[in-house]
């Protein structure tokens, strides 16, 4: 088989193949009598077809699929052997590429553009200053951490009389008069409400301080402005809010209070294991250490936004092959057509170019990852999933048969694939770049996302 390349320009190339009939027809007939044996062909015994029956009935598909291996491990193997870094899959040329007749051609021509990723050197050197943010944990971010556990192992409590923020359960019965219940009026036997997102001051004030058991009338209209929470509390469609001025009686059935947990040894057990912390003073710096790494991985992630449009700056004006990539996403993606390919094809351009900077770096640092690092990161995540559930303290054994769950979600391996190298590429970038540190608080940092 010959192969030629032909550069068209820095970064495109065309590769033509020639096939010889003496190149695929040793493998065309051991295919043909690996068929003689199995064809089952009305007339004849199993394996005595003759040879040219088998070769008239199989014989274009079966030179057919031995010339498309050829040309396949060929094309790959060319590209291996001469270390050419495509981008995208070789595709079929549109004018050198000459008609294929398998009937009447013995020897072939097979034409190929392929793209090339351009020559570019990526250097990580304090020559490269970046912004990294140190946020600043403060109080009120401890008392909210606070919060956040006492509400999540909080209890719901029965009450005899109603506060503000109760949850009350009760009979809804539509009234004509003050005393009298209106004819084929609603009746709702279960419903729910809280005095605390009633609208009407004097509404609400009807509920709070009323007893389990008492009747409360009041007016769903005047109590809600919104049609919506009326229509639900009254079970009636939306359209038919407009016309009910009706008082309705509320006769109580139960009262829920919602009790936050106390700063207890229970509560510091709960939340992070039991004997972790032992006192308010050591669950409060648990807590501020916990909110300080999590503040730490947000401002990774900005060094990562930062230091990419750092990198990136280096690829200005260097040329992509961007008519061949646009026919390869549109070749090889149904789904996306022509407009919204040409709308996102800037974005689609930055990321290939981030991918091959990263490629360039795992590669001058040695960065591979290995089978503990994915292990290691899909523990992390698992370990962070379970305490937003409360669990602090998950067992060894219930924690690895939920990795092996997760890594064999191909999707979420793959995404937590790229998370493990952003995170090595990281790394790395951060020990060699200057990095410009500036200490803020939560709130101005959130700002630097804010779009301008």
């Amino acid at each position: 088989m010959n192969i030629e390349r032909k550069n068209i320009d820095a970064v495109n190339a065309i590769i033509k193949l020639q096939v010889a009939k003496s190149d695929y027809q040793e493998a065309v007939d051991n295919t043909l009598r690996n068929y003689k044996k199995k064809a089952n062909v009305p007339g004849f015994r199993p394996g005595q077809v003759p040879a040219s029956i088998i070769k008239k009935m199989f014989g274009k598909a079966a030179m057919a699929d031995e010339i498309n291996k050829i040309i396949s491990e060929a094309l790959l193997g060319y590209i291996k052997d001469n270390n050419i870094q495509i981008l995208g899959e070789p595709l079929p040329n549109r004018t050198e590429q000459k008609p294929i007749d398998f009937d009447a051609q013995e020897d072939f021509e097979f034409v190929f553009d392929i793209a090339i990723a351009p020559e570019f050197n990526v250097e990580l050197s304090d020559k490269i200053t970046v912004p990294y943010y140190d946020i600043n944990v403060d109080d009120k971010m401890v008392e909210n951490g606070v919060k956040s556990y006492t509400s999540r192992f909080g209890t719901y409590d029965k009450a005899d009389s109603v506060e503000e923020n109760d949850v009350v359960k009760g009979e809804l019965v539509e009234m004509r008069t003050k005393t009298k219940a209106k004819e084929d009026g609603i009746v709702v036997e279960e419903t729910v409400l809280c005095p605390k997102y009633i609208k009407d001051d004097e509404q609400k004030a009807l509920f709070v301080g009323a007893k389990n058991g008492s009747a409360v009338t009041f007016n769903p209209k005047k109590a809600y402005e919104n049609e919506a929470e009326i229509a639900s509390l009254l079970k009636i469609k939306k359209e038919e809010v407009a016309d009910m001025t009706s008082d309705f009686k509320f006769t109580i059935k139960e009262i829920t209070r919602f009790k936050e947990a106390e700063l207890n040894q229970e509560l510091f057990d709960k939340a992070f294991g039991e004997g972790v912390v032992k006192s308010e003073a050591e669950f409060k710096q648990k807590l501020s250490d916990d909110i300080k790494k999590t503040m730490e991985q947000d401002s990774d992630y900005k060094l990562l936004i930062d230091a990419k449009a750092a990198l990136l700056k280096g690829l200005e004006g260097l040329a992509f092959p961007d008519d061949f990539l646009k026919r390869w996403v549109l070749e090889t993606n149904e789904k996306i057509t022509e407009k919204d390919l040409n709308e996102q094809y800037p974005m689609m351009l930055e990321d290939l170019k981030w991918h091959l900077v990263k490629e360039q770096i795992a590669k001058a640092k040695g960065i591979k990852i290995e089978n503990n690092d994915l292990s290691d990161f899909a523990k992390k995540v698992a370990r962070a999933q379970f305490a937003q559930y409360g669990m602090a303290s998950v067992p060894d054994d219930v924690l690895d048969n939920y990795v092996k769950e997760m890594i064999k979600n191909k999707e979420q391996m793959n995404h937590m694939l790229d998370q493990v190298m952003d995170e090595k590429i990281m790394a790395e970038v951060k020990k060699a770049v200057k990095l410009d540190k500036k200490s803020v608080s939560l709130e101005e940092f959130n700002k630097l996302f804010q779009v301008k």
